[in-house]
């Protein structure tokens, strides 16, 4: 599949139910103009490897608040009560809707309910973290992309009876699956720096378990900035210098004549901790922010340039380790049928 038919069917779900392991999640993410503040929603396909019939439609919501409190909900639902068209962006999870311009839906738990009614739009091309040859091989089992760089987003979020103004808020809508989690990494974007509002980055540190031992880890980064991008992506240089912790990312990427270096960091209050089912069976556990900061240096050529943000970048890491001082979210509805 070359480039153009990729961005083609970059929405288009790759769930089977005859597949023997699979998981899919297609977010939406946007950050306020000026605020700590960010909200988060996933449409999850989880499928496990074993008793794969018993596959779940997964809704999450978040709210981050840096200057109050993160709001977090997740409601499960039997797959009989979903709908993912094969040919066609349109994601249904119980009530809930994700399709292109739209995203609605529910959750409440206890006493605690998130409800989300908004519009987006945007003409981005979609961004490929990978080299696109990767998106139909076998590995990396886990694969990503994002449908739609720089979403405007407008609508109405609201937490328990509580309304959030959504107004021209900039983000994205990202689409991945794969039969497998990738065993540990991290996972960062920029959708506007704060000195330069169309400057995108997309980024991610991982290394995957191969039997007892784990590769390096490797270092994709997609830049696009003044209508380039710079995709620091080849094969031959994934293993670029990269070190990520708790709560800390240093990276450096280089290709050609280009070098892209810079770090991520957030506060511990700033992440809500989130148990992802694998499909192979167990649980990964998800650190997951959207009001990060980042700042990162470019050359290119004989041009240097450089960017901040101070609260606009997601930061996910991705890990089987619990000492990291997080507790992992309880309030899930679980729908029957």
């Amino acid at each position: 599949m070359n480039k153009e038919e990729l961005m083609i069917s970059a929405n288009l779900v790759q769930y089977n139910p005859d597949n023997k392991g699979h998981y899919e999640s297609f977010f939406i993410r946007a950050n306020h103009p000026q605020k700590p503040l960010a909200f988060w929603i996933r449409y999850t396909i989880f499928q496990p490897a074993k008793n794969h019939s018993n596959a779940l439609g997964e809704l999450w919501a978040i709210v981050f608040d840096g200057e109050g409190h993160h709001r977090a909900l997740k409601a499960e639902y039997p797959i009989s009560q979903c709908s993912f068209a094969p040919d066609d962006f349109n994601i249904v999870i119980g009530d809930a809707v994700l399709m292109p311009g739209i995203a609605h839906g529910c959750i409440a738990y206890g006493d605690e309910t998130i409800q989300w009614d908004v519009t987006y739009s945007g003409n981005s091309d979609p961004l490929f973290l990978y080299p696109t040859q990767l998106y139909t091989a076998k590995l990396p089992k886990a694969k990503t992309l994002v449908g739609l760089p720089f979403a405007r987003f407008n609508g109405s979020i609201q937490i328990n009876g509580e309304t959030i103004e959504i107004i021209n808020w900039v983000g994205s809508q990202n689409h991945n699956w794969g039969s497998k989690h990738t065993d540990h990494y991290a996972w960062g974007q920029v959708c506007g720096f704060d000195n330069e509002p169309d400057a995108f980055l997309e980024l991610a540190t991982a290394r995957i378990k191969i039997g007892p031992l784990f590769t390096p880890f490797m270092t994709p980064l997609v830049l696009r900035y003044k209508g380039n991008e710079y995709a620091f992506n080849s094969l031959s240089k994934l293993l670029c210098r990269a070190r990520f912790g708790y709560f800390y990312w240093d990276f450096k990427a280089v290709e050609k004549d280009s070098i892209v270096k810079g770090s991520i960091v957030a506060l511990k209050e700033d992440f809500v901790c989130l148990p992802y089912y694998n499909p192979p069976g167990g649980i990964k556990y998800c650190l997951n922010t959207k009001i990060a900061s980042c700042e990162i240096t470019c050359k290119v050529g004989n041009e240097q340039w450089t960017l901040k943000t101070k609260n606009r970048c997601a930061f996910e890491i991705l890990t089987d380790d619990t000492m990291h001082g997080l507790q992992p979210l309880k309030e899930i509805a679980v729908i029957k049928n």
